[in-house]
């Protein structure tokens, strides 16, 4: 198959592709920076002409839309980079899809599951009002209402994937990113951070995320959505101390405090249906993972 991967070198987008040529498909990678790959489309999703022209280039049967603005702090920051990208960089691509019928596989987050507080099923949204209680949400839950309104206005076929808290190796530390990389970077450097204790999150390591992802075009089900999410639930005390245990440093620089504002206090997913349809596994446990992202940023850093 020829595959086009949006957001193509960022954290989730690089090792998707290398798992998709590593099968056999025709792989493109379309990102905001100049790049050296031999399929590489220099491309910002929330530029119409821009995209436009990137697919004069080849017929993709399926696109990966990855691209986009990640983080809750982020999306308030920079916010007008966050809606541009997220959500006119998403309607952008649904034109283009119901013009050029390709597949899609869109990644949604796990944001967009709010303030709610039970076990987050595929369903759920759908049935019960849910408040997203930041602009990253939000956009995302914007994106999930883009899609579906174009199945049904124009019959494109895309599956949603709704990715729970991704780490591991490659993910370059910046103060906007993952809990996990800001944890290891700072603890690494001898630098203060701070651990909501109440918080609890569903940590999915990469490469079983990516392998999911890769999955969907074996048994793509147009309209369909899935979590894909780790087997089980940590507090991020219990993933901070796990990584002071693995470099061998105390909590004398860490600050505790009960609960983050505006953030969900507690993701506990149901990822039935990505086991089901998509052969999701959890093959690497939260030691092995952690370890290995901590043995990753030593060398980068």
């Amino acid at each position: 198959m020829r595959v086009l991967v949006t957001g193509g070198l960022g954290i989730v987008g690089r090792p998707l592709v290398q798992e998709l040529r590593k099968r056999g498909h025709d792989v493109w990678v379309m990102d905001l920076f100049h790049h050296h790959d031999r399929q590489y489309v220099r491309c910002d999703v929330g530029e119409f002409r821009q995209l436009q022209q990137a697919f004069k280039i080849a017929n993709f049967d399926y696109v990966y839309h990855l691209a986009a603005e990640f983080g809750r702090h982020n999306g308030e920051d920079f916010f007008e980079t966050m809606w541009k990208s997220n959500v006119i960089g998403t309607k952008n691509m649904i034109k283009l899809q119901a013009q050029k019928k390709f597949r899609m596989v869109f990644a949604s987050s796990s944001e967009i599951y709010g303030d709610f507080r039970g076990v987050m099923a595929e369903k759920m949204p759908e049935k019960k009002p849910i408040r997203q209680l930041n602009d990253y949400a939000i956009s995302k839950w914007v994106n999930e209402q883009q899609i579906m309104n174009s199945e049904s206005r124009f019959k494109t076929e895309t599956v949603r994937l709704r990715l729970f808290n991704s780490y591991g190796p490659g993910e370059y530390y910046s103060p906007y990113r993952s809990a996990v990389c800001i944890f290891i970077y700072r603890a690494l450097h001898n630098m203060p951070y701070t651990v909501y204790t109440e918080n609890c999150r569903s940590l999915t390591y990469i490469d079983d995320m990516v392998n999911a992802m890769a999955n969907v075009m074996n048994n793509f089900k147009p309209r369909e959505v899935y979590n894909i999410s780790g087997d089980h639930n940590v507090t991020m005390k219990e993933v901070s101390d796990t990584i002071l245990k693995i470099l061998g440093k105390d909590d004398s620089l860490v600050n505790y405090e009960s609960v983050e504002k505006y953030n969900a206090l507690k993701k506990i997913a149901d990822n039935t249906k990505a086991k089901r349809d998509l052969g999701y596994r959890t093959s690497v446990s939260l030691d092995k993972g952690l370890k290995r992202t901590a043995e990753w940023q030593k060398k980068v850093y």
